[in-house]
């Protein structure tokens, strides 16, 4: 475990609950994904995190095993289609990832999702938070509508606000 990054997590464990992530980003976030999800017929949940705990942080979890692990916790992964994707932002690290169902990954490559995380993470590290949280809901719905076009009415298999943990 690296000192720095300790540092980080145990500093971020102060920050007020909607440090960087407002009430008025929180209810966008919410209204953004109903409107996505108008368009596709896939899921999208976004996920806040400001830091891990020490267990997390002795062994070394990176942000990506973390995205895996709350993928599963919030059943993302357990769409009637397999489309559902995570947003993960995990503050402290100031990292960002998104984790796609099996459904929707074998349709986007990694490139794809990269360049979206990039954009998302140059929003956030100019402080922009409500902005790159717009930016990764609606790059996610892109990709969602484009291979999941909407059609059937929408099921809301998953809950359209975001997780602040």
């Amino acid at each position: 475990m690296k000192l720095s990054r300790l540092m980080r997590h145990l500093a971020a464990s102060f920050w007020p609950r909607h440090h960087f992530f407002k009430t008025e980003t929180l209810r966008m976030i919410e209204t953004e994904i109903s409107a996505a999800e108008k368009s596709h017929g896939g899921e999208i949940r976004f996920v806040v995190e400001r830091h891990l705990t020490l267990g997390q942080l002795w062994h070394n979890l990176s942000p990506r095993q973390r995205a895996v692990q709350l993928f599963s916790l919030l059943g993302v992964w357990d769409t009637a289609a397999n489309n559902g994707v995570l947003v993960y932002v995990l503050l402290a690290d100031r990292s960002v990832e998104f984790l796609a169902d099996r459904g929707i990954s074998a349709k986007v490559p990694a490139e794809e999702w990269g360049g979206l995380c990039r954009q998302v993470e140059h929003r956030f590290g100019a402080g922009d938070y409500t902005e790159g949280a717009r930016v990764a809901i609606r790059g996610v719905a892109q990709h969602l509508a484009a291979h999941f076009p909407s059609g059937a009415p929408h099921s809301h298999e998953l809950p359209n606000q975001a997780v602040l943990l």
